[in-house]
């Protein structure tokens, strides 16, 4: 077998969308074979996240980030120069290696996974392979995610429009991807018709492309989703049900959670209740981040009181092995939301992905809300069989380029599978 030995590493500063710069990264194969990727960067990030490099400073508001670029150029191009770039786990630990810490802090979680991504598409180049398939074990059918589509945003996405971040429609009766993005995007026009009706501006999007809509409570967020699933003409709970990102971590205080849009202050047992209360009457399948990242005692109650729906960990996991075997030794969430600039590589992504597949917990391919037109999130979905993919919503490019490449791979000639909803079993419900 030829050596795709990397030569050159190249990188620049890129703007992602929400009009920050980013991470835009190059490697170059001794065959000639390139692979570039522009790395995305959440708004509302957990603490115990791999870390950003960020310059500080007056330029660009001090969210530029000439020093990883610098970083990736330097001392991230010395380290996995001649390496062949089909070995991945060796081109990541040779990248852990030159930055020397265990949070990525030195050199950048940004500058990292620019250098990763880029090695694994520029190998998938040289082999001449659909990314999907460079990344996939041997044999492997390529399994097409089941997509959770953003409709309304709040939180860190929408300015504090409510107190939960996200909701969003998952088309659980759908039986390919081409039928489960049609559903989503007729629940999101019937939403818009719906608060058209009620004389709100339906035009006001969030980071993610969802509605940002200022509606006076959480459990009116819910109600309107629910309305346009009803507009839609699709079975509510039978063939579209509800996800919603509750990011409690945004609003935890004090030991407890302050509701700003509510003027409410609830315990740990509280917003179980709350949420519980919703689950009861709606047609709710998914809920994130229900209580924050280290409130671990309240991530026990939340198995307790919400056992029968998927419980997916965000800022709870941080794509990290050690806090989701920490979660699945002591049972807490029975999900986890994978994003690689949590981690820092491919292969630590990748190690979280396999734990938890083997452990029964359902996998969550993520994308970031300051993300790019890239569309290796898809491939990474499809190869990795995550079973689950969160982009955002059904408008803004930089959503609809994951999309559009699923719906690409589930029309070219590669024989797929789409997963539906009970496709994997769920630990404590939903079978």
């Amino acid at each position: 077998m030829p050596e795709r030995r990397i030569t050159g590493v190249y990188a620049w500063e890129a703007f992602d969308s929400r009009g920050n710069p980013t991470v835009g990264c190059e490697v170059v194969l001794s065959d000639g074979a390139s692979g570039s990727a522009t790395v995305p960067s959440g708004a509302s990030t957990g603490s115990h996240e791999a870390v950003e490099l960020r310059d500080g400073g007056t330029r660009y508001g001090g969210r530029g980030v000439a020093t990883a670029v610098a970083n990736v150029s330097g001392p991230l191009a010395a380290a996995v120069a001649g390496i062949d770039a089909g070995d991945q786990r060796r081109v990541d630990a040779a990248l852990r290696e030159a930055d020397g810490t265990t949070d990525l802090s030195r050199l950048g979680a940004n500058a990292v996974l620019g250098v990763s991504l880029s090695a694994a598409i520029a190998h998938a180049s040289s082999i001449r392979q659909p990314l999907h398939a460079a990344v996939a074990e041997a044999d492997d059918v390529p399994l097409l995610p089941m997509p959770m589509v953003n409709i309304l945003s709040g939180g860190a996405h929408a300015d504090g429009a409510l107190d939960i971040q996200d909701v969003l429609v998952v088309p659980i009766g759908a039986e390919s991807f081409r039928e489960a993005i049609e559903w989503a995007w007729r629940v999101r026009r019937s939403t818009v018709e719906a608060a058209e009706a009620r004389g709100l501006p339906a035009h006001l999007v969030a980071d993610e492309g969802g509605l940002g809509l200022r509606l006076g409570g959480n459990r009116a967020a819910l109600e309107l989703v629910a309305e346009g699933i009803d507009r839609s003409g699709l079975r509510s709970g039978d063939e579209a049900a509800i996800a919603i990102d509750v990011a409690a971590s945004s609003f935890a205080e004090d030991g407890g959670y302050r509701l700003r849009t509510e003027g409410r202050r609830l315990t740990a047992d509280e917003l179980v209740a709350e949420l519980a209360g919703w689950v009861a009457d709606f047609p709710i399948v998914s809920l994130e981040d229900v209580l924050g990242e280290d409130d671990w005692d309240g991530w026990r109650l939340a198995r307790q009181g919400l056992g029968g729906v998927q419980l997916l960990g965000d800022d709870l996991f941080v794509t990290n092995t050690e806090r989701l075997r920490q979660g699945i030794d002591e049972q807490i969430a029975n999900a986890v939301l994978v994003k690689p600039n949590q981690v820092g590589t491919l292969s630590d992504a990748l190690d979280v992905v396999r734990l938890a597949q083997r452990s029964g917990y359902r996998t969550v391919l993520s994308a970031r809300s300051g993300d790019t037109e890239d569309h290796w999130l898809a491939d990474l979905a499809v190869g990795w069989r995550t079973g689950q993919i969160k982009v955002g919503s059904t408008t803004r490019s930089e959503r609809t380029a994951k999309w559009n490449r699923l719906l690409r791979i589930e029309a070219g000639p590669t024989p797929t599978t789409f997963a539906t909803w009970h496709h994997h079993p769920l630990v404590g419900g939903l079978g």
